[in-house]
């Protein structure tokens, strides 16, 4: 039962994470797109509190919920399915702490992108969750 109970909440830490992932990205095209210092202050304000207040600890639950999965369940250790959605949960957290950089390049009023950039940027969390949900529901290898 407690396997359970860890497995419903790392998946609404995934779906919070995710939310943000998607979310972020979509603000920072809006905000490359503002001109005025009213929208540019409300965007700081807006992307700050996703990131800091769901984003981060939405990401460390996932983490810290995953990682009990495995300690409950450790023969998925030897499944390579296992091992390459690791890799790409590490690449999702290294996109997570780029969009941070990011949040603090917009706040500094130090942009240097589009918003057509941002576009293309917001559809990278896209990819790695039709990997990983392929790789938990299928288990290919």
């Amino acid at each position: 039962m407690l396997y359970l109970w860890i497995k419903a909440l790392h998946i609404i830490a995934i779906v919070c994470w995710f939310a943000g992932l998607f979310y972020l990205p979509r603000l920072f095209v809006y905000h490359a797109q503002s001109n005025d210092p009213i929208s540019h202050e409300r965007f700081c304000i807006m992307e700050r509190k996703l990131y800091r207040g769901i984003m981060y600890p939405s990401m460390v639950a996932t983490l810290v919920f995953g990682i009990a999965l495995v300690v409950l369940s450790p023969a998925w250790l030897a499944s390579g399915w296992l091992h390459t959605k690791i890799t790409l949960v590490l690449l999702l957290i290294g996109y997570h702490h780029v969009c941070g950089r990011q949040l603090r390049r917009f706040a500094a009023s130090e942009n240097a992108r589009s918003h057509v950039f941002y576009r293309w940027f917001n559809e990278l969390p896209v990819l790695a969750l039709i990997a990983i949900v392929v790789l938990v529901v299928v288990k290919p290898f």
